[in-house]
């Protein structure tokens, strides 16, 4: 039924945002849950060691942390998708409650590896959203000067998988100066900002993990599945 002064609005589907579904009786108890994501394969992975470094942070902080080791994954479309490493992949997605993706700048974007792997998560596994409505940091490394090509990129693609991204983000230059000899990060700025990621991820993830499902309930889809719930009634009593 349309609304008498709007009416292309279907008001059956229609609803008013409240701040009751922001606010559920019922919170988690348990430790947020973050997947962590890097984009290199290299021995001495500069993206790989930021990570390892987040994920410290991220424990200190009281979360769970897996971090997901690329090597051995095929190609898109390269493997089918029972491939144990896409398995594993797709797994941790369904898991996580929030991620963080840290890549390299090549040739002034993020790499090939780390799209490989977010190229692995679909959108949606029949009932499931794997990444819908979950929190998402992005960090990069440069070996050079200061740029934000990468995290701008993997911006995009946190919207497109329908990703909670976090306003703040990190972008370490020079990266082989920030680590020491036994791939820890040395105090700096780029440390503290990465620190400053970390808990806003935190902060976010606890606030939206709850309402997660509601943050992301949308009044076309739920217009869809009405008419598609009346097509299929339509159909039973034909």
């Amino acid at each position: 039924m349309a609304s008498s002064d709007l009416p292309n609005l279907d008001e059956q589907v229609f609803e008013k945002p409240s701040l009751e579904g922001l606010l559920p009786a019922q919170r988690a108890a348990h430790a947020p849950r973050i997947l962590l994501l890097y984009g290199s394969v290299r021995d001495r992975s500069y993206s790989r060691l930021l990570t390892e470094e987040a994920a410290r942070l991220l424990r200190k902080m009281g979360a769970e942390t897996r971090v997901f080791d690329p090597r051995g994954l095929p190609q898109p479309d390269g493997a089918p998708d029972d491939h144990p490493k896409v398995k594993e992949l797709r797994e941790l997605a369904v898991w996580a409650e929030g991620m963080v993706w840290t890549s390299p700048e090549r040739h002034g974007a993020m790499s090939s590896i780390l799209k490989a792997q977010i190229d692995w998560i679909p959108l949606s596994v029949g009932a499931l959203r794997p990444t819908q409505g979950k929190t998402l940091a992005v960090m990069q490394v440069s070996g050079g000067s200061q740029s934000f090509n990468a995290v701008n990129q993997m911006r995009v693609l946190g919207r497109w998988m329908r990703m909670i991204t976090i306003p703040n983000q990190s972008s370490v230059a020079k990266a082989f100066m920030e680590f020491d000899e036994a791939g820890r990060m040395k105090p700096s700025s780029y440390y503290e900002r990465v620190v400053d990621v970390m808990e806003e991820l935190v902060k976010f993830t606890l606030m939206t993990r709850d309402c997660a499902g509601y943050l992301v309930d949308r009044y076309s889809e739920r217009r869809e599945s009405a008419q598609e719930m009346s097509k299929r009634v339509n159909q039973r009593s034909i």
